[in-house]
C-alpha cells in the first residue's frame, strides 16, 4: 500500500483487494472513507464484517474481523441482508414462483367443489391467524 499522497491517488480497489487477498476477507465493500491521516474500509457480507483503518502516513493498518454463527447466516440470506444482486434476484425469482404455486392451489381448491367449502374456512382461519401474529408481533 502506498502511503501518503492526496485523497485522489488512493485505489481503493487494491486496498480492497489486499484485505482480500492478505487475510482473506469476504463480503463487498460497505462504506470507504479518507480523510487526512487515514483510510477506513468496511466489509459486510451474510453473518460476516471486517473493518480496517489504514494510517495514510506509514501504511500500518489494524484489521477486525467479526464472524458470527450459522443462525445470523440463515437471518441474513433469509433477508436478502449484504448479499448482492444475484441473491436479491433468487429471493425474488422465489417469490413469483411461490406466488404461482399458490394461485394454483387456489384455482384447484375452487375447481374441486367436494373440498371447497372446508378449503375455504381452512385458508380464512389461516388469514386470520397470520392477520392476528402480524398484529401482536410487529409493533
Amino acid at each position: 500500500m502506498a502511503a501518503g499522497g492526496d485523497e485522489k491517488s488512493i485505489d481503493r480497489l487494491a486496498i480492497a483487494e489486499f484485505f482480500r487477498r492478505t487475510h482473506g476477507v469476504t463480503g463487498l465493500v460497505d462504506d470507504f472513507r479518507t480523510d487526512e491521516t487515514e483510510c477506513s474500509v468496511a466489509f459486510k457480507g451474510p453473518a460476516f464484517s471486517a473493518d480496517a483503518t489504514v494510517n495514510r502516513k506509514t501504511g500500518a493498518y489494524e484489521l477486525s474481523v467479526t464472524r458470527e454463527g450459522w443462525v445470523a447466516l440463515i437471518n441474513d440470506l433469509h433477508k436478502g441482508r449484504h448479499t448482492g444482486n444475484g441473491w436479491a434476484w433468487l429471493i425474488d425469482v422465489s417469490a413469483v414462483v411461490l406466488s404461482l404455486v399458490a394461485a394454483t392451489g387456489l384455482w384447484l381448491l375452487f375447481y374441486v367443489r367436494r373440498r371447497r367449502a372446508s378449503g375455504l374456512w381452512t385458508s380464512i382461519a389461516g388469514t386470520v391467524v397470520l392477520w392476528i401474529l402480524y398484529r401482536a408481533l410487529v409493533k
